[in-house]
């Protein structure tokens, strides 16, 4: 009994030994990283995380505008090489809107129509359309206005070349790291920090910006917050009667923040919503920023946003990926773990896929092969109608 005592006591004495050290070294925000991530079984962020944070809500449409289902729904299964695709990586929405009309839809591992999971980086696109929304409302002059009119302390040095506009296309030049798997990266620093502005204004503008794409988070978090300063809203409260509402979203989303009091929406991911929602923003930019006969979007902002902004760069242009398959171009929302809006407009085909997992990295910025095989089989669905 002595020796149990003296175990706990010691294991006591290490824990409170630890969480010391955590705080002193200014690295307590991996406390809430193992409470959050790793003691429910998780190496890194997962789909239903966001119920274990703070969230904003981004309140649905008082008139909700359903997707109508094509004449053809669901007549088609899915191929047999998707299938297996869709069990290995654990998907659990795939979708093919067709004309505008839900063509096809699966649901797996207990979702439906109705669920919500995280979107990572996809809200990144939303962002993006924000920053249209601010310019076309004035509250932005352009693309081009220098984030040091909205903070001081980039008005000197390289920092005051920096544009919304850099921002919005990876080209800040910061020196951001995006590490998604190393506890100390400040990419998961950002991820569980309680203060987020905080955690940006430590980074440093370290090469020239508007010169060449480099993915980071860290911009769009930039990016939204300049966009709550010049807006005076919230990014939930704008997102949500800038297009949530006048898209006819079916479903409130959840946009976490990263403390209780006062949060500040993680601009760089973690918008939960549905599938079908989701979709919405593919079909505002393939229908060049309009919705049911009104423009939400400035046509010519959109068509900047899917155009690449570097010639060494197709892949990316202003908060859109950019992609290329047997002669098609794609536009799509992106993010971790295989979450995925694509659009081909010139066939008005749209493909939703949601999921646990994709392929394996390629690197940061790079495709992975899980986007071909949703794009190809689908188009062979397609055909085989």
């Amino acid at each position: 009994m002595k020796r149990l005592k003296k175990f706990f006591k010691w294991l006591a004495i290490i824990i409170v030994l630890l969480v010391a050290t955590l705080y002193i070294t200014d690295t307590d925000y991996l406390l809430k990283a193992v409470r959050t991530i790793y003691l429910t079984g998780h190496t890194t962020a997962y789909l239903k995380d966001y119920q274990k944070f703070d969230n904003h809500t981004v309140t649905a449409a008082q008139q909700p505008q359903p997707w109508p289902l094509h004449k053809d729904y669901n007549s088609i299964s899915v191929t047999e090489k998707l299938a297996q695709q869709n069990k290995e990586l654990g998907t659990v929405a795939y979708l093919i809107f067709k004309n505008d009309s839900i063509w096809f839809e699966e649901y797996y591992d207990g979702y439906d129509t109705d669920s919500k999971s995280n979107s990572f980086s996809m809200v990144k696109s939303m962002v993006t359309a924000l920053l249209g929304k601010a310019i076309m409302e004035g509250h932005i002059k352009s693309l081009d206005q220098p984030i040091g009119d909205f903070y001081p302390q980039y008005q000197e040095g390289l920092a005051a070349q920096t544009t919304v506009g850099d921002l919005s296309s990876m080209a800040s030049g910061s020196n951001w790291d995006e590490a998604y798997y190393s506890p100390f990266s400040i990419t998961t620093r950002a991820y569980f920090d309680d203060d987020l502005r905080e955690v940006i204004f430590g980074l440093d503008i370290v090469e020239a910006p508007g010169q060449k794409f480099k993915y980071a988070s860290g911009d769009t978090q930039l990016l939204g917050m300049i966009l709550e300063k010049a807006t005076g809203q919230t990014l939930s409260n704008y997102l949500s009667d800038s297009f949530w509402k006048p898209m006819g979203a079916e479903h409130d989303a959840l946009w976490t923040v990263d403390s209780e009091e006062e949060g500040m929406e993680k601009a760089f991911c973690c918008l939960a919503s549905n599938a079908r929602d989701f979709a919405r923003f593919g079909k505002l930019y393939k229908d060049h920023g309009k919705w049911k006969g009104k423009q939400l979007l400035d046509s010519s902002f959109v068509a900047k946003c899917i155009t690449p902004r570097f010639a060494e760069s197709p892949e990316y242009g202003y908060g859109w990926w950019l992609y290329k398959n047997k002669g098609k171009s794609f536009f799509m929302m992106r993010g971790h773990l295989g979450q995925y809006v694509i659009v081909e407009p010139n066939d008005n085909i749209m493909i939703v896929r949601l999921g646990h997992q994709k392929s394996p990295d390629a690197g940061v910025g790079k495709f992975t092969e899980d986007i071909s095989v949703y794009i190809e089989e689908g188009y062979r669905m397609l055909e085989s109608n």
